[in-house]
C-alpha cells in the first residue's frame, strides 16, 4: 500500500533550522498503516519548515531497510534498532518483577537510549517530539526547549478495553497494564509541554483519567492528493470493501465478526456480494475468511485506491476502537459510502448528515450495508457529499496548521510563517 510521494515536499529552507529529536515506534516510512500515516506527515512537515530532525525508531522487518535509506536522505540521523516483538515479549516480563507496565521494557532498548543522550546531552535541542507513550521513556530527562508528547489515544485505555472482553488471566494481566501504564502516562503528561490527543473524545477521556491536565487535539488527515477516485466505471454495487493491516487485534476482530455475524444474511439477499479485506500480513483468522463464499482476502497491496474503485460500500465495523480511523477518511475520500460502528465513527466529531452511516451492532450494520447495495444511485451521492466533506475538513494542511499553531505556542524556534 505504499507510495511514492514527491520528495520536495521535504526540502528544508534555508534559513532557520530548528533541532528535533522525532521518536516513534516503527520506522514512518511507507505510510502504510495507521501510525506511520501519521508520523511521516508530521515528521515531513517539521522537515519541510526546515527543521534538522535526528530519528529514533524501530525496524520490524526487511523491507523497513529500505525505508530507513530514504530517511536518511531526509533526516540529519536516523537510528533504528530492530524490535522483534517474539523476544521483546520476553523481555517484557521483566516488567512483572520491576512493578513497571510490560510496555515499557518491550519497547526498551539500549541503543536507541544512548542515541537519544547523546543527541540532547551535547546542548538542549530546540523540541523532543514523541509520537506513542511507550516512547516517552526515552525522553523523561531529555533536555529541550520544548518536549510535545503525542498520545494520539490513551494507550492504557486500549488494555482496558481488552480486559473487559477478556477471560480471567486476561483481565488479570490486561487490567495491570492499564493501571501501570496509566500511572506512567500520568507522569509523562504532566512532566512534557504538551500532551496531543487525536479527538475530542479523547480530550474527554484524557480529562477524566488525568485530571488537571489539558491536552491540545491534534487529528491524523487523510492525503486526499492520494485517495481520489478514478470513477465509477469499476465499482460493483453488491461489493463492500474493509482495509487495515491485518494483524492488527481490533481489525482482525472487527472483520471477523461482520463476516461471522452479518455476512451470510447480506449474501442471502445479494447472492452476489463480494467482501474485499484489503491489507496486509493477515493472520490465520482472517486468511481462513477466504473460504467463505464471497470473501477475498488479499494480503499486501501495492496501493489501496483501486481496490477502493471496485466497492460501493466501505465497512469499519471496529468493536475495540477510537480515535480518527484512517480507512474511514481514505474510503470517504475516494467516494465511497461508509458503514462504520460508532467506537470507529466517534473520533470524527459532528458528521454532517447523510455522509456517514453508523451502526451499532448486528441488525444496523446489516441493514446499513443492505440498504446501500439496494440503492446504488444513493450510495453514489451519499459516497459524493462524503468526498466533499473530507476533502475540504481533513485534508492534512489543515493538520499542519494546527501542529503550527502549537509549536508557536511552545516557542519553537520557526521562520514565522506569512
Amino acid at each position: 500500500m505504499a507510495r511514492k510521494l514527491d520528495a520536495r515536499s521535504v526540502v528544508p529552507t534555508p534559513s532557520r533550522h530548528p533541532s528535533v529529536v522525532f521518536l516513534c515506534q516503527r520506522v514512518p516510512w511507507p505510510p502504510d498503516r495507521g501510525d506511520r500515516i501519521t508520523t511521516w506527515h508530521f515528521l515531513q512537515h517539521l522537515l519541510a519548515r526546515g527543521a534538522e530532525v535526528r530519528l529514533g525508531c524501530f525496524t520490524e522487518e526487511d523491507r523497513d531497510t529500505e525505508a530507513v535509506a530514504f530517511l536518511q536522505q531526509r533526516c540529519a540521523e536516523v537510528v533504528a534498532p530492530r524490535l522483534s516483538r517474539r523476544w521483546r515479549k520476553l523481555a517484557s516480563l521483566r516488567g512483572l518483577l520491576t512493578g513497571e507496565p510490560l510496555t515499557l521494557p518491550f519497547f526498551r532498548h539500549g541503543t536507541l537510549r544512548a542515541a537519544v543522550e547523546r543527541w540532547t546531552s551535547r546542548q538542549p535541542v530546540d523540541l523532543v517530539y514523541v509520537y506513542s507513550s511507550s516512547m516517552a521513556q526515552y525522553a523523561t530527562a531529555a533536555p529541550a526547549g520544548a518536549r510535545v508528547m503525542q498520545f494520539a489515544e490513551l494507550d492504557s485505555d486500549k488494555w482496558r478495553q481488552f480486559a473487559d472482553r477478556s477471560g480471567p488471566l486476561g483481565r488479570w494481566i490486561y487490567g495491570r497494564e492499564a493501571e501501570r501504564l496509566l500511572a506512567f502516562e500520568d507522569r509523562v503528561a504532566r512532566t512534557f509541554s504538551r500532551p496531543l490527543v487525536v479527538s475530542d473524545v479523547e480530550r474527554d477521556l484524557f480529562r477524566a483519567r488525568i485530571p488537571g491536565v489539558d491536552p491540545a487535539v491534534l487529528p491524523n488527515g487523510v492525503d486526499t492528493a492520494h485517495f481520489v477516485s478514478a470513477g465509477d466505471a469499476e465499482r460493483r454495487p453488491h461489493t463492500a470493501i474493509f482495509t487495515g493491516v491485518m494483524d492488527y487485534e481490533p481489525n482482525v476482530d472487527g472483520v471477523c465478526w461482520f463476516v461471522d455475524r452479518c455476512w451470510p444474511s447480506l449474501r442471502a439477499r445479494f447472492p452476489d456480494a463480494e467482501l474485499l479485506v484489503v491489507g496486509s500480513k493477515p493472520v490465520p483468522a482472517v486468511q481462513a475468511l477466504a473460504a467463505v463464499p464471497g470473501v477475498t482476502v488479499t494480503g499486501r497491496v501495492a496501493t489501496t485506491p483501486p481496490w477502493f474503485d471496485r466497492a460501493a460500500v466501505a465497512i469499519a465495523p471496529l468493536r475495540l476502537a477510537r480515535g480518527v480511523q484512517n480507512k474511514v477518511l481514505e474510503a470517504m475520500s475516494m467516494g465511497l459510502p461508509v458503514v462504520a460502528s460508532p467506537q470507529a465513527a466517534q473520533g470524527l466529531g459532528q458528521v454532517p448528515a447523510g455522509t456517514l452511516t453508523v451502526a451499532d451492532g448486528e441488525a444496523a450494520t446489516i441493514a446499513g450495508v443492505g440498504a446501500l447495495f439496494a440503492a446504488p444511485d444513493q450510495a453514489r451521492s451519499i459516497g459524493r457529499a462524503a468526498a466533499a466533506w473530507v476533502r475540504t475538513e481533513w485534508r492534512w494542511e489543515r493538520m499542519y496548521e494546527r501542529l503550527d499553531a502549537i509549536l508557536a505556542q511552545l516557542d519553537v524556534p520557526f521562520d514565522r510563517r506569512d
